[in-house]
């Protein structure tokens, strides 16, 4: 895949360069949560009835790390998955629209006596979706899983960003951070869910990743501090840059972001969008960036990137199904880098 660049930045190519040699190839291996996703709109939030209603109705493949595997094909890019299913009819469920859409799924274990995943994932007029999610085989790694884990990152593109999250077991997502790092390739954490990222032995290994992308409440668990606004959270993703990660990106529950690399920390603003579903936004936001860092792209035109596919992605129902194209994303862009602002960490006055 080739990757342009326009007077305003970064633009992203849809097709891949089949010329590439495999150990050149640019790459996003995601390890992490792969669900059957039951999905349904609701009238209001879930509150103190015991019965809602619920209409559209709709059975995606869904998970964390599915998602990020989804989007990095979406935006031409190889993808592979490496993860978990059960030995159940809901496995097809989760892996057949990532096959259609052309992701290598062929590192995807079956944990023999145990269910697929699921996510049951309400969606009320807000768009501001509750999920209840049920394991099942993200949890359930043996020796032998763990083992091709470790092969497969140790045999990975030496240019590829290997994606994690903590919806799996603990031990798993730890070795895959170790691993990527003992190899020298660029490791991206989804900080989610921070019961597992903020003790040992993952919160022991942020200072080996590359970039991590917590939200606001994600970003307080990890660094103490309290994200009320804009310099809070530019205080919270310094912080976590101050521990030795390269690129720190938070979050913010309006849609904006604040990130913290080099020697500057980079303010995106959120332009308005009429939100009806915000499944997915997150791991689009991870996806999106980790697409960009495969690529080289600079870590500011990164972060505008993955700030890009998060908003697009919450006007629509759905989450992988929401994702966008490079042609539809690039305006999105140019929206969104009118309220870009870069700042020297010296200039930076803190409240």
């Amino acid at each position: 895949m080739r990757c342009s660049m326009t007077a305003h930045g970064m633009r992203l190519a849809a097709q891949s360069d089949k010329s590439s040699h495999a150990v050149d190839m640019e790459t996003v291996i995601s390890i992490g949560s792969i669900n059957a996703d039951f999905q349904m709109r609701v009238d209001e939030p879930p509150g103190g009835k015991e019965t809602l209603a619920g209409r559209e109705l709709i059975r995606p493949s869904g998970g964390k790390a599915a998602n990020v595997a989804y989007l990095a094909r979406l935006l031409g890019i190889e993808s592979r998955l490496i993860g978990m299913v059960g030995d159940d009819d809901l496995a097809s469920q989760a892996l057949d629209p990532l096959r259609r859409a052309g992701v290598d799924v062929s590192r995807v274990r079956v944990a023999t006596g145990h269910a697929t995943s699921v996510a049951v994932i309400l969606v009320p007029p807000d768009g501001k979706k509750r999920i209840v999610h049920v394991y099942n085989a993200n949890d359930v790694w043996d020796e032998a899983a763990l083992a091709a884990l470790e092969h497969e990152i140790e045999a990975a593109p030496r240019s590829a960003v290997v994606t994690v999250d903590a919806e799996i077991a603990t031990d798993a997502a730890a070795l895959a951070i170790r691993t990527a790092t003992r190899r020298g390739l660029r490791a991206v954490l989804d900080p989610s869910p921070t019961e597992r990222t903020s003790v040992s032995p993952i919160a022991d290994l942020l200072p080996d990743l590359h970039a991590i992308t917590p939200n606001n409440e994600e970003a307080t668990v990890l660094t103490g501090i309290e994200i009320k606004d804009d310099e809070s959270a530019a205080r919270a993703a310094e912080a976590l840059h101050a521990r030795g990660i390269a690129l720190a990106c938070v979050k913010l529950a309006d849609g904006g972001c604040v990130a913290a690399f080099d020697d500057s920390t980079l303010f995106i603003a959120a332009t308005p969008v009429a939100v009806v579903d915000t499944t997915g936004a997150g791991d689009g936001f991870t996806g999106a960036l980790s697409i960009a860092l495969a690529r080289g792209v600079p870590p500011d035109e990164a972060v505008l990137y993955a700030a890009a596919v998060s908003h697009w992605s919450v006007t629509r129902y759905g989450s992988q199904a929401a994702y966008p194209g490079p042609d539809e994303l690039q305006p999105m862009i140019e929206r969104l880098r009118g309220g870009v602002r870069r700042v020297p960490r010296g200039q930076r006055v803190h409240r």
